[in-house]
């Protein structure tokens, strides 16, 4: 039986105990995807890249073609660039990539060389037929702060990340690393290593939501006096320890696994969610806005003055929703914040020290 016969045979009997019954047979059998990344996601490849003598990195979320991007801005200190033209009453409603970078300022400059890539692709927008004018790729992105980590910054006039954004996007595909990889590789968690993680869920119906992040975080991913993730009660088959939720317990005003003295703009969790769905701009920006909400759900505190949080919305349009609308928007909405919660635990997990160094992981807290 399909998610419409479920819904509508819940209706008809009009008992919101049918309805229920119905929402428990979907949550069932929702499952992650085969790679439980955001690639599980039709029509998406990722691409990254990292210079770890910097300790920096870029993430590429590319579309096989330009597809529907919103964002929401939640954090009080954000680098980006393009955001704008992702609002509903500007020109361009199809994006060419997403970008994620190290590098605070410095790391928007990731996104020149992934226009630069696709431009020489023919891949953009084309105010004017001309086949002799470049076109516009228009690629979005939001970098986040990780200069201080220690790593040789000393770059001059040539900061790496255009090359890193070229690199990115030339290698893009289907599989990638998570912890300290791309945008995440000079990451901080609160006091432990932060990163990329990545992860996804496919309905019953076969809508497939996914998620990439880059912690950075000013706030914790781990509630106080052990290693329990906030985001442990959406974990799915062990996926960031299996440890569930006997440690979760939140103190008022504590500090302690937080960072200590955070400073504005230099801290920032960055993500984009996907989703195989069609969506209308105005949808994903609700989405976007929804999924916002994962950063809650697995970071104590978020959207803080010193974080730069924002979040990406990207929809492929490669299913036809069965009843489009707004009850399809929240679902999408709420599985792409779980779908994020889990992410940022996997990032995290799976961080590792830069070569050479002995920076706080997860895996040896007490």
């Amino acid at each position: 039986m399909d998610r419409r016969q479920l819904m509508a045979g819940a209706l008809a009997l009009g008992g919101g105990a049918d309805l229920t019954a119905a929402g428990k047979a979907l949550a069932t059998e929702a499952r992650p995807g085969p790679r439980n990344l955001i690639t599980d996601v039709a029509g998406l490849k990722v691409g990254q890249a990292e210079d770890m003598a910097v300790r920096t990195g870029v993430t590429v979320v590319l579309p096989d073609q330009a597809c529907v991007v919103a964002s929401d801005v939640r954090g009080g200190g954000p680098a980006t660039r393009e955001t704008d033209a992702t609002n509903l009453e500007n020109l361009v409603h199809a994006f060419d990539a997403v970008v994620l970078s190290g590098g605070s300022v410095y790391g928007l400059a990731a996104a020149d060389g992934v226009v630069s890539w696709l431009g020489a692709k023919r891949r953009g927008f084309a105010l004017n037929p001309d086949p002799k004018a470049p076109v516009s790729p228009v690629v979005p992105g939001a970098a986040l702060y990780d200069l201080a980590n220690g790593g040789r910054k000393d770059w001059g006039l040539e900061p790496p990340y255009r090359r890193l954004g070229m690199q990115a996007v030339e290698g893009a595909g289907l599989s990638f690393a998570l912890g300290t990889a791309g945008a995440g590789c000079g990451a901080m968690a609160g006091g432990i290593k932060g990163g990329i993680g990545s992860a996804s869920i496919v309905t019953a119906d076969g809508i497939t939501v996914g998620a990439i992040v880059a912690v950075n975080s000013a706030g914790s991913v781990v509630a106080p006096g052990g290693k329990t993730f906030w985001a442990a009660p959406y974990e799915i088959g062990g996926e960031f320890g299996a440890l569930g939720s006997a440690g979760l317990k939140a103190i008022p005003d504590d500090w302690a696994s937080r960072r200590a003295r955070p400073e504005p703009r230099k801290n920032t969790t960055l993500a984009v969610v996907a989703t195989d769905a069609k969506l209308t701009p105005a949808e994903a920006k609700r989405v976007a806005m929804m999924a916002q909400d994962g950063l809650a759900l697995a970071i104590h505190p978020t959207h803080s003055p010193f974080d730069g949080d924002v979040v990406f919305a990207m929809a492929t349009g490669r299913v036809d929703l069965a009843e489009p609308g707004a009850f399809a928007t929240a679902r999408i909405g709420a599985l792409a914040a779980e779908t994020l919660a889990r992410a940022i635990a996997r990032a995290v997990y799976e961080a590792t020290p830069w070569p050479g160094t002995s920076v706080p992981i997860w895996k040896t807290l007490g």
